[in-house]
C-alpha cells in the first residue's frame, strides 16, 4: 500500500504554481508531506496560493516569481531553488500559454509562434536544464528522481486552428523523451496530455466549458468534462513510488474524446 507521506523530506517545484494544474498539484504534493518551491509569473496570485497552502497544509512553501521564457531569470529561479531546499525530488514542469484559436500555420503572425514557442516548448527546456543536472546527482533510492511535463492532446494530434500551440506541445513531448534518456536510470521523465480540462482558463466553470466542447463538436464517452483533480490523480501517480518502471510516455487525459470539429466563429476566410 502506497506510504501518503511518501514525499515526506522531499521537495518539488512547481511552474504554473499558482493557479489550474500547478495549484491543484501543489496542494495535493503539500498533502503528502512535500516542501514546495511554487514558480509563476503572476507575483500577486503566486503569493496568495502560497499563502494559502502554507495555511492548509503546514508545509514549507517558496514562492518565485519568474518568466521561465528568460534564462536569467530561470537561473536566477534555480539558485534560489537550492540555496533554500536541499533537494527538488518532483519537478513538474506545467508553466504554459493557454490555447487561442486563430489562423491557420500559413497565416498566424510570428508574435504569436514565439510567444508558444517561448514560453511552452523553451520554457521547460530551461526550467530542466537549470535543475535536472542536480537532480540526478542527488543520493535518494531508488530513483533521484520525478520530472513530469504538461504537454497537451493538441500535440499528438495537432490542431490546425492552434498551429504554433500544437507545434509546441509537440515540442514538449519530443522535450521528453530525450530528457528520459538524458536522466536515466536515476530519474524518470513522463508527460501529460490534457484534453478538454475546466481550469483557470475557463474561469473554473464547468458550464463554460461545456458550452466550448459543444462550439467545437467535442464528445467524450465519458460524458464530462475533465477537472484540475483528475489531472491531480496522475500527476501523484506519477511522482508517487508506484510509478518507479514508466519512463519516456506521455498520458493522455481527456475522457476519451471521440470527435473534433471546427467551432463555428471560424470561417474559412478567417483560417485560410
Amino acid at each position: 500500500m502506497l506510504n501518503e507521506n511518501f514525499l515526506k523530506g522531499k521537495g518539488a517545484l512547481i511552474t504554473g504554481g499558482a493557479s489550474g494544474f500547478g495549484r491543484g498539484v501543489a496542494h495535493a504534493f503539500a498533502k503528502r508531506g512535500a516542501d514546495l518551491v511554487l514558480v509563476d509569473i503572476n507575483e500577486e496570485l503566486l503569493e496568495k496560493t502560497s499563502a494559502e497552502i502554507e495555511k492548509e497544509h503546514g508545509t514549507k512553501v517558496i514562492p518565485i516569481t519568474c518568466d521561465v521564457s528568460k534564462s536569467d531569470q530561470v537561473e536566477a529561479m534555480s539558485k534560489q531553488t537550492f540555496q533554500e531546499l536541499d533537494n527538488i525530488y518532483v519537478l513538474f514542469n506545467n508553466a504554459g500559454l493557454g490555447t487561442q484559436f486563430g489562423r491557420n500555420i500559413l497565416r498566424i503572425k510570428e508574435d504569436d509562434w514565439d510567444k508558444n514557442m517561448n514560453v511552452n516548448l523553451k520554457g521547460q527546456w530551461l526550467v530542466a536544464r537549470a535543475l535536472c543536472r542536480k537532480m540526478k546527482s542527488q543520493n535518494f533510492e531508488p530513483l533521484a528522481g520525478k520530472v513530469i511535463c504538461t504537454a497537451s492532446l493538441a500535440g499528438m494530434d495537432v490542431d490546425p486552428f492552434i498551429p504554433a500551440y500544437s507545434i509546441s506541445k509537440v515540442g514538449i513531448i519530443g522535450l521528453m523523451q530525450l530528457l528520459a534518456k538524458t536522466l536515466a536510470p536515476k530519474v524518470t521523465v513522463n508527460a501529460i496530455s490534457p484534453g478538454y480540462h475546466a481550469t483557470g482558463v475557463y474561469l473554473n466553470s464547468v458550464d463554460d466549458m461545456i458550452i466550448t466542447m459543444k462550439h467545437g463538436n467535442v464528445k467524450t464517452p465519458l460524458n464530462r468534462v475533465g477537472t484540475v483533480e483528475d489531472v491531480v490523480n496522475l500527476v501523484v501517480f506519477l511522482a508517487s513510488p508506484s510509478s518507479n518502471f514508466i519512463t519516456g510516455h506521455n498520458f493522455t487525459i481527456d475522457g476519451g474524446i471521440a470527435e473534433v470539429g471546427v467551432p463555428p466563429f471560424l470561417t474559412k476566410d478567417n483560417i485560410y
